[in-house]
C-alpha cells in the first residue's frame, strides 16, 4: 500500500512562528504529519493516524556546535524534521495534559528573536546601499537597473517592517 502524501504552500512571517507551530500541530491532529520541508513555503505531509504531536521552531545561525545543538533536542525527546531559512523544525508527541516547549522562559524566547533580528540588521545596510546608488543616465541596462532599485526599495520596506515586528515581539516577551 502506497503512503498518501500532500504538499502545502503556506506563508508565515518570521514573527508568526507560533501560528506556524499551531498550524502544524492542527495538521497532525487531523492525521497529516510533516514529513519534509520542501523549500520556501512548501511543506510535505504524510497521511497517518491523528496524533498529539507538538511542533516547535527555533532560529539558529551559529553552526559551529550544530551537532551538539541537535543532540540536546534529541536528549529532550524532540525529533528534528529539518530546516527552512535558518528555522529549525522539531516535533514531539505530547502526553495527555502536556504541552511540550523548547523554551520555558520568556528571556530565552526573546533571545531567539534577537538572533533573527541580528541577521536582518546585517543585510539591511547592503540593501540600502544598493538602492541609493545613482541610476545610469542611459544605456541598455538602465530600465533593468531601475526595476532592481524598485524591487530593492520594496525589500528594504519589508525588512523594516519585519525588524519592527520582531522588536515588538522581543519587547513583549521581556515585559512578561
Amino acid at each position: 500500500m502506497e503512503t498518501q502524501t500532500m504538499r502545502k504552500f503556506k506563508w508565515f512571517w518570521a514573527w508568526q512562528d507560533d501560528k506556524e507551530e499551531a498550524w502544524l500541530t492542527e495538521m497532525a491532529q487531523s492525521g497529516w504529519h510533516l514529513h519534509a520541508l520542501a523549500g520556501p513555503l512548501r511543506y510535505e505531509f504524510t497521511a497517518g493516524e491523528p496524533r498529539r504531536d507538538v511542533y516547535r521552531m527555533d532560529y539558529m545561525i551559529d553552526r559551529k556546535d550544530y551537532q551538539n545543538y541537535l543532540q540536546l533536542f534529541r536528549d529532550a525527546g524532540w525529533e528534528h524534521l529539518g530546516e527552512m531559512g535558518g528555522w529549525q523544525y522539531f516535533r514531539k508527541t505530547a502526553r495527555e495534559g502536556e504541552q511540550p516547549e523548547i523554551y520555558t522562559d520568556n528571556a530565552s524566547k526573546a533571545a531567539k528573536y534577537e538572533r533573527l533580528l541580528s541577521i536582518l540588521v546585517v543585510f539591511m545596510p547592503i540593501y540600502i546601499v544598493l538602492i541609493t546608488r545613482p541610476l545610469p543616465v542611459e544605456g541598455l541596462f538602465s530600465g533593468l537597473y531601475f526595476t532592481g532599485k524598485v524591487l530593492g526599495t520594496i525589500l528594504v520596506l519589508f525588512f523594516s517592517v519585519a525588524m519592527l515586528k520582531i522588536l515588538q515581539r522581543v519587547q513583549q516577551l521581556k515585559r512578561k
